[in-house]
């Protein structure tokens, strides 16, 4: 049992990271995004209800004996702490007040964030996106396609870019990591679908840098190499933190005001 406590609270945050298969969290130092203690991993309930996933939330919180402010990221746009989707978790999710059900499983204060916002701010802040000004959009390529907008290091939340139309279709249908594995694509097949979405994402939003985050982004090598657009690309640095650090910073901010 970790034993990590709240001494140095300015300091030291808490994030958890949900996902459809498994729900993460640790300690972060604020200062450097680092991980104060080893990650705690426990499965996603199935079917992943919210009051399931909020006993899971409370087991790990308890595991680091943590009573501080926390933030948690999720695959749902979230707006004023209410859930109003739900991307690979129980439909029951959408209009819970997640914020209220984790304070309350918890004992803790609890502000609920969407997991690629989360991802974002880890990499505005301590990544591939520190110090840039102007448009900065931070997509993952995993399951779906998940985004974070920010201008001048100010993050716009819940702007889900992933279900864009392109061609009649959902752009995540097509392009998403899932989709390579799906259809069967080569790297260089499926880098095709992506460049046709990114093509529209310049198009909209002129951003002067895209970060790639998500499960795709470990193997940026065989992919980026690719793509052709009229902007800056980078590839993500957090790695599979992103939620966890993002999520803990965006505890200390209201959504709307986080500031990278």
């Amino acid at each position: 049992m970790a034993g990590v406590t709240t001494g140095s609270a300015d300091l030291i945050g808490f994030g958890i990271d949900i996902g459809g298969t498994g729900m993460k969290a640790a300690p972060v130092d604020l200062a450097t995004g680092e991980l104060v203690d080893e990650r705690y991993r426990i499965d996603t309930p199935q079917p992943a209800t919210p009051d399931a996933m909020a006993l899971v939330v409370k087991e790990l919180v308890a595991h680091f004996s943590w009573s501080g402010p926390i933030g948690a990221a999720m695959p749902t746009v979230v707006r004023h702490g209410v859930a109003h989707s739900a991307a690979n978790i129980y439909e029951s999710w959408i209009g819970t007040d997640a914020d209220g059900l984790f304070t309350a499983a918890t004992g803790c204060d609890v502000a609920v964030v969407n997991d690629a916002d989360a991802a974002g701010v880890a990499e505005m802040t301590f990544g591939a996106g520190r110090g840039r000004d102007g448009v900065v959009i931070v997509l993952t390529f995993g399951t779906g396609i998940g985004s974070g907008l920010f201008v001048d290091g100010r993050l716009v939340p819940n702007t889900e870019l992933g279900h864009i139309e392109i061609d009649g279709l959902d752009a995540e249908a097509r392009a998403a990591a899932s989709a390579r594995k799906r259809d069967d694509l080569s790297w260089e097949q499926w880098a095709a679908r992506v460049n046709r979405y990114l093509v529209e994402i310049v198009k909209l939003f002129s951003p002067e840098l895209i970060i790639f985050g998500g499960g795709a982004s470990k193997r940026a090598d065989n992919w980026v190499r690719y793509l052709d657009v009229d902007s800056e690309l980078a590839v993500a640095s957090m790695a599979n933190n992103a939620g966890i650090v993002g999520a803990a910073l965006i505890a200390r901010h209201p959504v709307s005001g986080v500031s990278t």
